[in-house]
């Protein structure tokens, strides 16, 4: 029966629910998602953020628009000279501001490739990079552009991390307007 019609739905609603145990709705009720927000960066629960987002674009026919926040805190983001007294060698900062550009780069590369596998999977797509604080600039993003889902990721940090850190996801869980979707590990 391996072949059979019924078994292969079975096993695609064993996928899918497998999948909906990593993931956290909070959908406010008048919800109707026409416009996706996904919230992507480098790290690994990226690719999770993404492939949850494009599946509810898919499913509802809304449009995906891929948000990358460049930040220093950022995994991945080059290290930020200290300050130092007297002022930085000027090597050091053009050093670092070429770090930087290099880093830009290869983010808005990224946004690009999946707004491209986006489209070959028949969803209207784009994407932003803008510079600053993830968490406010996603919520106020989201705002902007009239998102009705926002697609983010958590990395489960907990206790004094998260305290020190913050959360992005929690920032955007309990003060976006809109519906969000957190996907974990």
């Amino acid at each position: 029966m391996r072949g059979h019609p019924s078994a292969l739905i079975s096993q695609s609603l064993q996928k899918i629910l497998k999948a909906l145990l990593h993931i956290v709705f909070i959908f406010r009720s008048d919800s109707v998602v026409q416009k996706i927000l996904a919230a992507i960066d480098q790290s690994e629960i990226s690719k999770a953020v993404f492939t949850q987002a494009l599946f509810f674009a898919q499913a509802t026919g809304a449009v995906l628009h891929l948000l990358h926040v460049l930040s220093a805190e950022e995994e991945g983001s080059p290290i930020t000279p200290p300050p130092q007294y007297p002022p930085i060698d000027h090597r050091v900062l053009e050093d670092y501001q070429k770090k930087w550009q290099r880093f830009e780069a290869e983010r808005l590369e990224q946004l690009q490739a999946l707004e491209q596998e986006a489209v070959a999977a028949g969803v209207k797509a784009e994407f932003t990079q803008i510079s600053g604080n993830p968490s406010r600039l996603i919520v106020e993003f989201a705002k902007d552009w009239g998102a009705d889902l926002i697609v983010v990721g958590r990395r489960g940090r907990s206790g004094l991390k998260e305290l020190v850190l913050g959360s992005v996801s929690n920032y955007v869980v309990h003060r976006a307007h809109n519906s969000v979707l957190v996907v974990q590990h």
